[in-house]
């Protein structure tokens, strides 16, 4: 049964002149289907107020949402809150891509609280929500387990206007390493050649597993060709860092973090949290990303919210002191680098301490544990890299001596000392 509905917004303007917005809807199986209706409004033969009168309202146009990791070292309030702004939002439907508790456990009465706390937030959205999964949430065989009692398979997909959705587990062997098997590609491969008319393919998995040496073997190649020539785009995350990637032509987004632990350098560094804001519209889709904190309700009032954070690990924290520095290459300012600082090991090899990357003056702070917290007393080796970004952020290849790029090989060493510590590297080309 179909049936027409009209509404229409009475409105005076200019005076006397009466408009009406009309918005019709086809009432098609018990579903609403907009449809692009005209607005009317009384018009001159001269200027009017208004660019157009076609409203943006395809049919066939939908949005969702992609939500990033929550865990790793939550903090409070984030993920919560994330519920009510999406639900200020109203998109469709939201997606993940895993990492939605801490895990890392084997005690059932542990695995059973954190999911029903998570389950406890999710539960406020007023759409769908896909759950994905990250190493976190299946980080061995008992998590493993209690995901498929309360979720079931880890991997699936689903069509939606003509678009299909692939749900992808990159955990696939929890405790042994990252991987998508045979069986899994298998079913993908059955999942797209059940499809081969739609319109765009989305992938929705926990880790980059395009970013490795690994790629060949560890199931996303093979993945990549059940996919064929179709166009698709790929959402991940795992690093909390946002990235952008284009492989074979298509794009790949690395979310940055949805309460997920990060030292949230900003945008610039990628660090923040947000929701990815896809529209599928026509053909191809539109993507956008959201800060969290710029949606706000009427009341310009953060949501309420009892969420308790988790430290992230159990690195100990050692005072730290203001490092600020420049880097030159050939005597110009060095936009771009990412510096990075280590230390000596128990082991006797260098690990990570802190890092800082150059802005547009070539100026960076170094952070630890923290936003621009400094290093810890001590001494440092230093490697630096350069790998440019483009007015897509893709970012290209180093363009650095490859001497640089390894602490044991750039002979660049810095002391640390209490107070602040100016920093000047001088790089060269050759």
């Amino acid at each position: 049964m179909t049936q027409a509905l009209r509404m229409g917004l009475a409105c005076a303007v200019a005076g006397s002149l009466l408009t009406v917005l009309g918005v019709s809807r086809a009432i098609v199986g018990g579903s609403a289907v907009a449809d692009r209706a005209p607005i009317q409004v009384e018009a001159t033969d001269g200027p009017n107020p208004w660019t157009s009168l076609q409203v943006n309202n395809n049919p066939s146009d939908f949005r969702f949402a992609v939500i990033s990791d929550r865990t790793g070292g939550h903090r409070a309030k984030v993920f919560s809150q994330a519920m009510d702004r999406i639900n200020l939002l109203q998109p469709e439907f939201v997606m993940s891509v895993g990492d939605l508790i801490e895990g890392y456990t084997t005690k059932p009465e542990v695995i059973t609280q954190q999911w029903d706390e998570f389950v406890g937030y999710v539960k406020k959205l007023q759409m769908p929500f896909f759950y994905v999964p990250g190493n976190h949430d299946i980080t061995n065989p008992e998590m493993l387990k209690a995901y498929k009692a309360r979720f079931g398979k880890p991997h699936y997909h689903f069509v939606y206007r003509d678009t299909l959705f692939l749900a992808v587990n990159s955990e696939d062997t929890p405790g042994k390493g990252t991987k998508i098997t045979p069986e899994q590609v298998a079913y993908f491969r059955k999942a797209v050649e059940a499809n081969p008319s739609s319109r765009w393919t989305f992938i929705f998995l926990h880790k980059p597993m395009w970013n490795g040496t690994e790629v060949d073997t560890n199931g996303w190649a093979d993945l990549e060709k059940a996919l064929g020539d179709r166009q698709f785009t790929v959402f991940c995350g795992h690093e909390h860092v946002y990235e952008k990637y284009v492989r074979n032509g298509r794009n790949f987004y690395q979310l940055a973090t949805t309460g997920g632990g990060s030292r949230l350098r900003g945008v610039a560094y990628g660090e923040f949290d947000q929701i990815a804001w896809v529209t599928m519209k026509g053909n191809k889709p539109i993507i956008g990303n959201i800060v969290l904190d710029g949606v706000l309700p009427e009341n310009l009032r953060d949501p309420a919210s009892d969420e308790a954070g988790t430290p992230a690990g159990r690195r100990v924290k050692e005072p730290t002191h203001p490092v600020n520095g420049t880097v030159t290459l050939d005597g110009k300012p060095l936009e771009g680098a990412s510096v990075v600082f280590h230390r000596l090991g128990d082991d006797g090899k260098p690990k990570m301490g802190g890092d800082g990357q150059s802005n547009e003056t070539g100026s960076f702070e170094v952070s630890s544990y923290g936003r621009f917290d400094g290093l810890p007393v001590g001494t440092y080796q230093i490697s630096v890299s350069c790998r440019p970004l483009d007015e897509k952020r893709v970012r290209g290849e180093n363009i650095l001596p490859a001497r640089y790029l390894k602490p044991a090989t750039s002979e660049l060493r810095f002391e640390v000392k209490e107070g602040k510590n100016p920093l000047s590297l001088e790089l060269k080309s050759r």
